[in-house]
């Protein structure tokens, strides 16, 4: 018989037994059951990757059998071939080298265009209403800005009508084609402007009153940075132009000023003291111009030459043109020392005849002058007989003149990009545009802008973005248009058809 002791030992081994076997089989099943699961989600992550890799294996295999082809043996007979013309081919290249076939061709990698199209038609409506017409306008240096001048080109009594000058800048967002982002007041009609070459803030100007004003766009409380005022230096009669001048000093730029009184004034600006100073005085008279064999000139009249128009060489600092309202067409030059026949009437400078050089005379006023920046020798000059005349400074009579329009030309400029390349502004409200280099003596582009009836006053071709031109009419607007790309990209030899055009001699 077992005691008690030897049952309760008994009884606790087999529960402990028991137990142990109950655990084994428990972990048992759970360890297969997860290892199976894992496995499935393993096998399923493997095959993914498999599947990215395939694309990295082919291109593998391209780059292979690229690498195999390039140590695969030459072509038959290609080496042959290279050494039999190699000879030749180094002499077209030499020949190449030293051929002048494409000289002046410039390359246009953007698409090209035949359209002449209008971008804005910039309106000041308080000018408008008051019928003031757009007498000038002029881009700024950067070329973003233009600058328009109003007044009166009509007659009448109108030198005491308030007007103004107005800017837009083109790249602004959100312009505002009937809000310009500046309007400058001023007391009388201004007849001339002109943006300063490097100072985009600082435009020259000039009125109806006589004076000269200096305009800073950038102080828009008080914009006038200098004015002549009413002097004995200053100008008694209208100012018809207003050019900035390189002065002596490397940087400097003084203002030229042209009146009808007859006098082409030279100032400096002083900025500190908010005035000009009078640097140079020129007064054009009758009896001293040079007449040329083929001039037929009267000296009739008024003894002095009213100033309509001017224009600077931009290859000569001592060159300047002016035309009259005689019709009288003048090369002058600064450095002359001859004293003015005209009595002193308290001048702060000497007055110096500058004349030295007197062209064919037009029937009526020279409303305009302009030089070519491609050749030393030629100019361009236009007025109320309706033509563009091209001159030579070498030689009296002009050497082509073309009919433009049956009313007045207010206006002609040459192309800053073509060099056989120049556009007129005509009182029938039309903006010409002609090609020297076309056989035909029509206009290459005609630009008409709005009423017909209204005269195209003013133009200016903008030299930082040549597809850009700003056209001033009687109505008040501002057009700005933007050329095609045969009117502003330059082609092959124009530069030798222009310099042809200047060698010959004049009828």
């Amino acid at each position: 018989m077992f005691t008690d002791e030897v049952l309760d030992s008994v009884s606790v081994q087999s529960l402990w037994r028991k137990s142990q076997q109950a655990a084994q089989e428990s972990k048992g099943c759970q360890t297969r059951v997860v290892h199976s699961a894992e496995a499935v989600v393993q096998t399923v992550s493997t095959t993914i990757s498999s599947t990215q890799t395939e694309p990295q294996d082919q291109e593998t295999e391209q780059l292979l059998l690229l690498l195999q082809k390039r140590d695969e043996p030459e072509p038959p007979g290609l080496r042959d071939f290279l050494q039999r013309v190699e000879g030749l081919v180094i002499r077209e290249l030499v020949k190449n080298a030293k051929s002048h076939a494409f000289d002046g061709l410039l390359v246009n990698w953007e698409d090209y265009s035949q359209r002449v199209s209008c971008l804005h038609c910039l309106q000041h409506p308080s000018a408008q209403e008051r019928g003031l017409h757009v007498t000038s306008v002029s881009w700024s240096c950067t070329g973003s800005v233009i600058a328009c001048a109003y007044g009166r080109i009509d007659d009448g009594d109108w030198s005491t009508e308030r007007s103004c000058v107005c800017t837009w800048n083109l790249n602004r967002r959100g312009l505002h084609t009937k809000q310009a982002d500046l309007v400058i007041d001023v007391p009388t009609a201004v007849t001339a402007l002109c943006c300063h070459p490097n100072q985009p803030a600082l435009i020259a100007g000039g009125l109806y009153s006589g004076e000269v004003v200096v305009w800073d766009t950038s102080r828009t409380q008080d914009p006038i940075l200098a004015q002549t005022g009413m002097s004995a230096d200053s100008h008694r009669e209208p100012v018809y132009q207003v050019a900035w001048v390189p002065l002596q000093r490397k940087g400097e730029f003084g203002v030229l000023s042209a009146s009808s009184g007859g006098r082409v004034l030279l100032w400096t600006v002083d900025s500190d003291q908010g005035r000009f100073v009078l640097n140079a005085a020129y007064a054009l008279v009758r009896q001293q111009v040079p007449h040329s064999s083929s001039a037929r000139f009267k000296a009739c009249g008024s003894n002095t030459v009213g100033v309509t128009s001017l224009a600077l060489s931009p290859w000569d600092p001592d060159t300047f043109l002016v035309g009259s309202e005689g019709g009288l067409l003048l090369r002058c030059s600064f450095s002359s020392q001859t004293p003015a026949a005209v009595p002193s009437e308290g001048q702060s400078v000497t007055l110096r005849a500058p004349a030295v050089f007197s062209f064919r005379p037009r029937s009526g006023p020279v409303h305009s002058i302009h030089c070519s920046p491609f050749h030393r020798n030629l100019f361009v000059s236009a007025g109320t007989d309706g033509q563009v005349h091209l001159h030579s400074l070498l030689q009296p009579n002009p050497l082509v003149s073309l009919r433009v329009s049956d009313s007045y030309v207010f206006q002609v400029q040459w192309s800053p990009t073509r060099p056989l390349v120049f556009a007129a502004a005509t009182g029938q409200g039309e903006v010409q545009i002609f090609d020297l280099g076309r056989r035909s003596p029509k206009a290459a582009a005609t630009i008409v802008q709005g009423d017909a009836g209204q005269a195209a006053t003013c133009f200016d071709f903008n030299c930082q973005n040549p597809h850009l031109l700003a056209v001033g009419k009687t109505d008040g607007t501002v057009g700005i248009w933007q050329l095609s790309t045969d009117l502003t990209e330059q082609s092959s030899r124009e530069s030798s058809q222009l310099e042809q055009i200047a060698n010959q001699v004049a009828e």
